[in-house]
């Protein structure tokens, strides 16, 4: 309906509710009501009942029964079932107002013909109340105006003939009406009420309603004024007003008060204070609170309007539009209640900015009123719009437009491949309490992953696709709305962590890289890691400060060429480089020799530096365990062939005796450490990286988003390091297998002393054969002297031999005891394969046992 026809139908409604002589002979009037009513309907004002179309009109159905209209009841509920029946475009919607706006003048009317119709005497009883400074009540109701007239005529009639010289009596419809008496003993009565009022009072109800009303503006009037020491609108004790009307203009004035404190904050905000301590929530807050300051303006002037209209007097009876005291209380009760609840939000968010201001007000929204309710969505709707704008800008093109550091997201300046980690992170300060944590999280997320993708990945392809289903437009969101935000913010997230993943499997290769890692850093590729070994053995074995890096480079190539490495991917190998750590003076090659995988952005998002130095320490760890086990092979091809020349030995039947036991228990301790070392990196191998990487290739297939993949691939790295021994947990049998490693290698070194000294007999004892002649035979006495104490040098050498063979095996013996009663109180299950492996015919463990039981028996 177009505004000027409704106007037209206003003004139409207003002149057939005023009587036909206004409208004729006062135009001026009329016009006045038209005006009054425009005001009225143009306001915010809403009656303080339920909207119930279906209660409203059953009401005005039993109104019209009980008034004897049961005709026009029957009709009312026709035309009602017609009225509510219409639907659609053209038709009214809320037919609820219509219902109470006919039922309010239905009303008003009843009221002016019962006035019109009753003329009333008092009573004797009621002009002695009136003489006493009481006042009557004169109107009510019909029912109520004939029960008192009736019991009135009883009065009368018992005393008909003494009044019957000052009254007539005369019967209407049944009910029975006195007129005035000739000596006007009412008129009187009141005018001696009024009086006694002025006598107790300095100043008129009018002019204290006018105060009043300049208070609510934040204006001091002629007696109410603003007292600063109070802090609040006083009236002066001097002013003389009845000790009820005191108390009443004052709990008027409280909204004033209120009204200064919300005026204030505005004024401050938008005028005292800098932008950037405001923020745009704050700038949304201060306008919504005018907004509402603007329909609190049109309130008062409509009161403002009605106080100049004349208060009658207590003997006048009036239904006009004036404005008293008590009717100042009823239509100030609605806005001193909304004007409060505003006083209170501005004191809570007067230090508060951003998600943290949005938040604090949210607490006051859970409020069982509805009406109250209505009013905080409404005032939130604005406060928030500025943050759901940055969240769609934010989940939709990655941009954090928060100038004032205002949003729950917050970001700092960092290199690109801690973008992910580090850049940006959740406030929980500035979240406010209608966005779940993990709703932020969320959030977080997904602007993030367009960052990245942006940044990291050079990619664009992410902007492509448009969302389906999900609100994309500006202002579309809002307060209340949290299912939209969560379609928005979880359509989003999905297309961009979809595209993310691919990107890093498909353009970059992160599950090939991973294997690459695998196969070089933890030493899964056999081939390559044995004729590495062998190649850079010797090497290693000089001091680390003489060993050249180009030198280890070229032979890393070398190994690279002559093993299945060579048909890898060429970026993989270009990635793949020789590393030396720090090392001190006494260092050998061995202990700092490293390989690096180099990874590039946005790989190092994955594979940070702390995560390449988890790698770096595996490494170091597996490099150990294959050099025990590359020394313990290189020990056994000494071993193997001298085996049976020994027994070919021609010397000294004791020494050979003994020569041959110490080579005996030289087998027998390679055999017991061999097991070990085999064992240990089988599980090494097989039960810990194998079963880790069969994890971390499922974890990787079922991964949603980069952050899933993250966690993945921690945890697979987490797995190794503890299986390993490696962890924080296992630092004692950690460095108990290293001490292993250590003895394990210094037997390999003692064997070779052992079978060179072997080999150096064996040589001279076939070049004396060879180079025995005749003349030497002769000499043969000479000769069995010096083989004598030849004889005498092994057998020394022979026993210094076999008491450093039982020292090891000793030491070895207690170490390898040690580990294995630790393995069972280690944190990690899986480490129970390999105690199950060591002793799996539990030989060790009869071996502590038999160890126990003798230190007992020793004790006792």
């Amino acid at each position: 309906m177009e505004e000027k026809e409704l106007a037209e139908l206003v003004r139409d409604v207003v002149l057939r509710l005023l009587p036909a002589t206004i409208t004729n002979q006062s135009p001026e009037y009329a016009e006045k009501a038209y005006k009054y009513a425009s005001r009225i309907l143009s306001s915010r004002m809403t009656p303080s009942i339920a909207a119930d179309e279906a209660a409203m009109a059953e009401s005005i159905k039993r109104q019209l029964v009980l008034e004897g209209r049961s005709s026009d009841a029957l009709a009312f509920a026709d035309l009602y079932s017609k009225f509510s029946s219409k639907s659609g475009p053209g038709t009214i919607s809320n037919k609820w107002s219509v219902l109470y706006l006919l039922k309010v003048i239905s009303q008003d009317q009843s009221k002016d013909k019962l006035e019109s119709r009753v003329r009333v005497s008092l009573s004797p009883s009621c002009i002695a109340s009136a003489s006493n400074g009481g006042l009557p009540a004169i109107f009510g109701n019909e029912n109520s105006v004939k029960r008192d007239h009736y019991e009135n005529s009883k009065f009368v009639t018992r005393d008909r003939e003494r009044v019957s010289d000052r009254e007539k009596v005369s019967s209407t419809g049944g009910v029975l009406l006195l007129s005035k008496d000739p000596e006007n003993i009412r008129q009187a009565a009141f005018r001696e009420f009024s009086v006694l009022l002025r006598d107790e009072t300095e100043v008129s109800e009018s002019a204290l309603v006018k105060d009043i009303i300049y208070a609510c503006q934040g204006i001091d009037g002629r007696y109410v004024r603003f007292d600063i020491e109070s802090d609040g609108y006083v009236l002066p004790e001097s002013i003389r007003v009845p000790r009820a009307t005191r108390v009443l203009v004052m709990k008027l004035c409280e909204l004033g008060w209120l009204f200064r404190k919300v005026r204030g904050y505005i004024s401050d905000s938008m005028e005292k204070f800098p932008a950037d301590e405001i923020g745009t929530v704050g700038q949304a807050f201060c306008a919504a609170l005018h907004d509402e300051l603007s329909d609190y303006y049109r309130l008062l002037a409509v009161l403002e309007t009605q106080s100049l209209n004349p208060i009658p007097l207590v003997s006048e009876s009036s239904s006009g539009n004036y404005l008293s005291l008590r009717r100042l209380s009823v239509w100030l009760t609605e806005p001193t209640t909304r004007m409060r609840l505003m006083a209170v939000l501005v004191d809570n968010s007067r230090v508060l900015r951003g998600g943290a201001m949005a938040g604090a007000i949210h607490v006051h929204a859970q409020h069982g009123d509805p009406l109250f309710q209505e009013f905080m969505v409404r005032l939130l709707r604005r406060v928030c719009s500025p943050l759901f704008e940055m969240v769609r800008t934010w989940v939709l093109e990655g941009e954090l437009n928060d100038i004032y550091g205002e949003f729950f997201i917050v970001s700092q300046t960092v290199k690109a491949e801690s973008l992910w980690r580090d850049r940006y992170q959740v406030n929980a300060s500035m979240l406010p309490g209608f966005i779940s944590e993990h709703l932020a999280q969320r959030i977080l997320r997904t602007g993030k992953s367009i960052n990245f993708l942006r940044v990291c990945c050079e990619d664009q392809d992410w902007a492509g696709a448009p969302l389906v289903g999900a609100t994309t437009r500006r202002g579309e969101l809002g307060y209340g709305e949290t299912e939209a935000l969560e379609a928005l913010v979880i359509e989003a997230a999905k297309r961009i962590d979809k595209h993310l993943i691919d990107v890093m499997c498909k353009k970059f290769k992160f599950k090939e890289h991973c294997l690459a890692i695998k196969r070089y850093l933890l030493l899964g590729q056999g081939d390559f890691i044995q004729y590495l070994m062998d190649i850079v053995g010797p090497e290693l074995s000089e001091p680390a400060n003489t060993i050249s890096s180009f030198k280890l480079a070229g032979l890393l190539e070398s190994a690279i060429r002559a093993s299945n490495a060579q048909y890898d991917d060429p970026d993989i190998l270009d990635r793949l480089r020789v590393k030396m750590m720090p090392h001190g003076s006494g260092d050998r090659g061995w202990d700092v020799f490293s390989l690096e995988y180099n990874t590039r952005v946005p790989l190092d998002t994955v594979f940070t530096e702390f995560v390449m130095a988890k790698y770096l320490r595996i490494f170091n760890f597996l490099w150990k365990l294959r050099r025990v086990e590359h020394a313990l092979i290189g020990a056994w091809k000494v071993m193997k062939p001298n085996c049976a020349i020994s027994q070919l030995l021609s010397m000294d039947a004791g020494v050979k005796v003994r020569f041959v036991a110490i080579l005996r228990r030289c087998q027998v301790l390679w055999d017991e450490m061999n097991h070990f070392v085999t064992n240990l990196q089988y599980y090494i191998m097989f039960e810990v990286l194998e079963v880790s990487w069969s994890c971390f290739l499922e974890e990787m297939e079922e991964a949603q988003d980069l952050d899933d993949l993250l966690a993945a691939h921690e945890k697979y790295l987490n797995s190794i390091v503890e299986k390993s021994l490696l962890g924080e947990r296992s630092q004692h049998i950690c460095k108990t297998l290293f001490v292993l490693f250590e003895l394990i290698l210094r037997f390999r070194s003692h064997a070779d002393r052992l079978y060179e000294r072997l080999h150096d007999l064996q040589a001279r004892e076939g070049s004396k054969s060879r180079s025995r002649s005749k003349n030497e035979r002769q000499r043969a006495g000479a000769w069995v002297g010096g083989r004598k104490a030849m004889s005498q040098v092994t057998g020394e050498f022979i026993r210094k031999m076999g008491e450093e063979m039982d020292g090891i095996a000793d030491e070895y013996s207690l170490l390898l005891d040690g580990f294995i009663a630790q393995l069972p109180v280690q944190q990690h299950v899986d480490l129970k394969f390999l105690f199950f492996r060591l002793d799996f015919t539990e030989f060790y463990t009869r071996q502590q046992a038999n160890a126990s039981l003798k230190s007992l028996q020793a004790r006792s």
